[in-house]
C-alpha cells in the first residue's frame, strides 16, 4: 500500500479548490503576491508560522492541512447520501408538510369566490344608484 503524500502544498491547493478560494484572494488575504502562493503550493515543507497563517485564511486549521486526504474528503461527501441515523432525519422529517396543501387550495378558491361575490355586489349597488 502506497504511502500517503505528505506535500503541505499540493494540500493547501486542493482545500483552497474545494474552498473555491483563488490563489489571488489567497495571496491578498495573506499579503503576498500571487506567484508567492503558486510557491507555496508547489513546495513539499511549509514553515509551521506560515501554515498557520494559511489555515488561518483558508478557515482551517493547520493539523487539518496537515492530515487531509482526498481519501477523508470523498468519504465525508458520501456521509450526505446515508440514509441512516441523522442522515434519515432530513430525509424523512423535514419533507412532511404540515398543512394539507388541497385544503390551501381550496380555501384560497373560497376567498376568491367571496370577493369577487363583493365586487358584484358593489357592481349591482353602483347601477343602481346611477339608475335614480
Amino acid at each position: 500500500m502506497a504511502e500517503p503524500t505528505l506535500h503541505i502544498g499540493r494540500k493547501i491547493s486542493k482545500i483552497r479548490e474545494l474552498k473555491g478560494i483563488k490563489q489571488e484572494t489567497l495571496a491578498m488575504e495573506l499579503g503576498i503576491s500571487q506567484q508567492a502562493v503558486s510557491k507555496i503550493e508547489q513546495n513539499a515543507e511549509i514553515e509551521e508560522d506560515a501554515l498557520n497563517k494559511i489555515a488561518n485564511v483558508l478557515g482551517v486549521s493547520a493539523d487539518a492541512i496537515k492530515n487531509y486526504s482526498d481519501e477523508a474528503v470523498v468519504t465525508f461527501f458520501n456521509t450526505f447520501n446515508d440514509h441512516s441515523g441523522a442522515g434519515a432525519f432530513f430525509s424523512s422529517t423535514n419533507l412532511h408538510c404540515t398543512f394539507n396543501p388541497i385544503e390551501k387550495i381550496i380555501e384560497l378558491y373560497d376567498e376568491k369566490v367571496a370577493l369577487l361575490e363583493r365586487l358584484l355586489k358593489a357592481e349591482k349597488e353602483k347601477t343602481q344608484l346611477k339608475g335614480k
